[in-house]
């Protein structure tokens, strides 16, 4: 675990890295100001980005161009969407209303996030080719937002739906999808992969739970293993990898939440192995891997 520092204030936190090791986030700049200001970390140097004229800003993504995506203030208080390349941040602006945000751009530099339309709704954007694309609702719904986007240009999120709850949602070939949830209740998607498998956390008995989508079917993790020694519940996923590789975190026995780690190892039953701060647990997966 390596400490990146800060801009010169007390607190920072990362939000991404990217293939080269490129961090991006938000650091306060001196120890007097609470103010974050979006960084990108690099080459063993943080670096602050700026604003859009505002006080604040944050880095929510990085790609492996180096290209950081996040939301500032401007200087008449509204918050925008930003693209930070060779030096300059961008404001993205808007689907017509005042505020926007931006939370991934993949390596073809397609950006997605959240938008006030001119109606006053929150709706996902994508923006390709410089042009931002209103993605919708799912059917019912009034809102939407995107979380992630994969270099296939496939995007997903999460948006009200006809049951009035937040589902999780796939948007590929021009179709919102909604994944459903694990229980009745609701559904956040929060990350994907480039062959399509998405992660994220569902209502479901008991609380919420972490779940893996993939190959049209949606999995609660927790069924996925056969020995949760030392672990209440795997509580949500926020990211996985090209190598099926997961991230999140999860209650332990005492009730305390702990970052994890799932990694998938090539054996015969499929097993999985989980890491985190209380030890190595093989764990077998009850469908295919």
């Amino acid at each position: 675990m390596q400490d990146l520092g800060t801009l010169g204030g007390n607190n920072s936190y990362g939000y991404a890295i990217n293939n080269s090791g490129q961090v991006t986030g938000s650091s306060e700049s001196d120890a007097f100001s609470i103010s974050g200001q979006a960084f990108l970390y690099s080459a063993g140097t943080m670096q602050g980005l700026g604003t859009l004229g505002g006080a604040t800003s944050e880095g929510r993504d990085v790609n492996d161009a180096g290209i950081v995506v996040g939301q500032s203030l401007t200087a008449d208080g509204d918050t925008r969407a930003f693209r930070y390349s060779d030096g300059m941040m961008e404001d993205l602006g808007t689907l017509g209303g005042a505020n926007s945000r931006a939370e991934a751009v993949n390596n073809d530099g397609e950006i997605v996030g959240w938008s006030l339309t001119t109606e006053g709704a929150g709706h996902a954007f994508r923006i390709s080719a410089g042009v931002m694309q209103d993605l919708g609702t799912l059917a019912g719904g009034s809102f939407s937002s995107a979380a992630d986007i994969n270099d296939a240009g496939e995007v997903i999120g999460w948006s009200q739906s006809s049951s009035g709850f937040s589902h999780a949602f796939l948007y590929s070939g021009g179709v919102m999808q909604d994944l459903g949830t694990l229980a009745s209740g609701g559904s956040w998607a929060i990350g994907l992969n480039d062959n399509g498998q998405i992660v994220g956390t569902s209502e479901a008995a008991g609380g919420r739970h972490a779940f893996l989508y993939s190959d049209g079917e949606l999995h609660d993790i927790n069924d996925l293993v056969t020995d949760l020694s030392g672990w209440n519940y795997l509580e949500g996923a926020g990211g996985i990898n090209d190598a099926g590789q997961i991230v999140g975190w999860g209650r332990t026995a005492a009730g305390d939440l702990h970052a994890l780690i799932l990694t998938p190892v090539p054996l015969p039953a499929a097993v999985f192995f989980f890491t985190s701060g209380l030890g190595l647990l093989a764990l077998m997966r009850r469908t295919a891997a």
